[in-house]
């Protein structure tokens, strides 16, 4: 039985559109390592120096820097620097001599945990209120959710965050201090909870150790709920600008005048549409929180990927800030063709 020429059509469309975004993913990801690779090159900091030390002779210096492979050509070294990188392999730390690649593997989950969480509270405070603002132009509601969404862009996170621990943490003691657990909880995780996925909140629940789990959660709200704070601001004044702009045209007059129920047109028929631009806006956003929350982590201690590359910046650690750079930008790009492909499932006009 042969396939209908409308089919093999459709087949040669997905699998011309599956080339293109596998190329696109493929040099994005490889100008990412370019990129990387320039800025360790050009940065006035000598790898060889960090590793031997200043007292080191000249051979021991010479002997190193054959041994790093920089007496190679440029382009040499950047092939082997990107063959590595694609296989996993991003390096050694100068300041621990461990692979980069496993001290991100420690740290990434608790900054993907914290950008999870802080995104989903920003969806579901954003989306609603910039649906309330734009169901009510000029209305008292619409002036709160514009001026709250100003206050999110206008204040510096790190303030928030000072004056969050110490209202909440210090003054009331309604949320935990920095850290991802109590110091005793913190002792205790490490001998009786299986790391299954790295993220606190999950493997703590796997493990039935909801005491645990209650005093997580009490550490990573205020973090979250500031995160999500700035990214319900994003979220309210782009859902607000593309509500309005659906329920501006000619199908939303033609629901209401048929007298359909105004909350199906605003949260079927609009939403529908609204919901297309929008997945790019969350993730966006998400990938905003995944590597902007360096200044969040370090005010409450916390050990993600910003706080490895923050801590490895300052003691020149450049394989480790590039590494954790690479993975950063690696998720991004992951996050843009993730929202991507569920663009086309949202909208059947991409497909």
């Amino acid at each position: 039985m042969t396939a209908s020429p409308s089919a093999s059509l459709r087949l040669g469309a997905y699998l011309r559109a599956a080339g293109s975004m596998l190329i696109s993913l493929a040099a994005t990801i490889l100008g990412l390592l370019l990129v990387t690779f320039i800025i360790g090159r050009v940065v006035p900091i000598d790898p060889v120096l960090a590793i031997v030390g200043e007292r080191a002779t000249e051979a021991q210096i010479e002997a190193a820097r054959v041994a790093l492979g920089l007496d190679l050509p440029l382009w040499r070294q950047f092939l082997i620097y990107a063959w590595d990188a694609l296989h996993g392999d991003l390096g050694q730390s100068i300041r621990t001599g461990q692979p980069v690649i496993e001290a991100v593997a420690r740290h990434f989950p608790a900054t993907l945990e914290l950008a999870t969480l802080a995104t989903i509270l920003g969806v579901i405070a954003g989306v609603p209120a910039g649906v309330l603002a734009a169901t009510r132009p000029g209305s008292l509601a619409d002036h709160v959710v514009r001026l709250v969404g100003l206050m999110g862009y206008s204040m510096p996170v790190f303030w928030l965050g000072l004056i969050g621990l110490l209202l909440f943490y210090g003054i009331l003691g309604w949320v935990g201090g920095p850290g991802r657990l109590d110091a005793v909880f913190d002792m205790m995780y490490e001998f009786e909870v299986t790391p299954v996925s790295g993220m606190i909140l999950i493997d703590t629940a796997l493990a039935g150790r909801w005491d645990m789990w209650v005093n997580a959660i009490s550490h990573i709200i205020l973090p979250a709920g500031l995160l999500g704070y700035v990214s319900m601001a994003y979220i309210s004044r782009m859902t607000r600008s593309f509500m309005m702009n659906e329920l501006s045209q000619e199908y939303i007059t033609t629901a209401r005048v048929k007298g359909m129920p105004e909350w199906r047109v605003i949260w079927v028929h609009a939403m529908r549409n609204v919901l297309v631009p929008l997945i790019t806006v969350i993730a966006l956003s998400y990938a905003y929180l995944l590597e902007g929350s360096v200044l969040t982590e370090t005010i409450f201690a916390w050990p993600g990927l910003g706080s490895y590359i923050t801590d490895a910046l300052m003691v020149n650690d450049m394989p480790a800030v590039l590494g954790g750079t690479v993975v950063v930008g690696v998720a991004f790009v992951l996050l843009n063709l993730f929202s991507d492909l569920l663009y086309r499932l949202v909208d059947p006009r991409a497909r």
